[in-house]
């Protein structure tokens, strides 16, 4: 009996959870699973756990298709303070919204083409390969590395 049991609660740990297409280990607690959807972090993850009343150290396998469900839907449309979302007062917009998955990656790359073409600062430097946030180059963010410092002259 208590091998049965053993082994289902293991099957339930190998079982992999879809959650915002992102497949997510059952073996995870939903804490940092959920930290595995990108554009979710820990902070937004702990809320989300918080206001959904869903215990942090329960693992991912142990949800229901309601609970997944919940989740899903508050992600797409969370109820939270101005800082915990990733895009506070949207450009084009005005609201705050928070994105996820390939609209994350699809809003910035359209931030940085914004960026390059009214040709502000941040959007020359993005177009040089340069450091956008004010790092020091003297001895970093260099091209060329094979060349400079290192490479001996053949005698001829």
């Amino acid at each position: 009996m208590k091998e049965i049991q053993k082994q289902e609660k293991k099957e339930d740990q190998e079982r992999i959870v879809r959650i915002l297409s992102q497949d997510i280990k059952g073996s995870m607690d939903v804490y940092s699973g959920l930290t595995k959807i990108k554009g979710i972090s820990w902070s937004m993850s702990n809320a989300i756990c918080n206001s959904l009343g869903i215990d942090k150290k329960r693992k991912i396998s142990s949800l229901t298709e309601d609970e997944i469900k919940k989740i899903s839907d508050f992600v797409k449309n969370p109820q939270l303070p101005k800082f915990l979302v990733n895009r506070p007062f949207d450009f084009s917009t005005g609201k705050d919204l928070h994105l996820i998955g390939s609209s994350l990656d699809l809003q910035t790359e359209f931030d940085i083409k914004r960026l390059k073409k009214i040709k502000s600062y941040r959007g020359i430097r993005h177009a040089m390969g340069q450091p956008v946030r004010g790092q020091r180059t003297k001895s970093h963010f260099r091209k060329n590395k094979i060349k400079g410092v290192g490479l001996k002259k053949k005698k001829k």
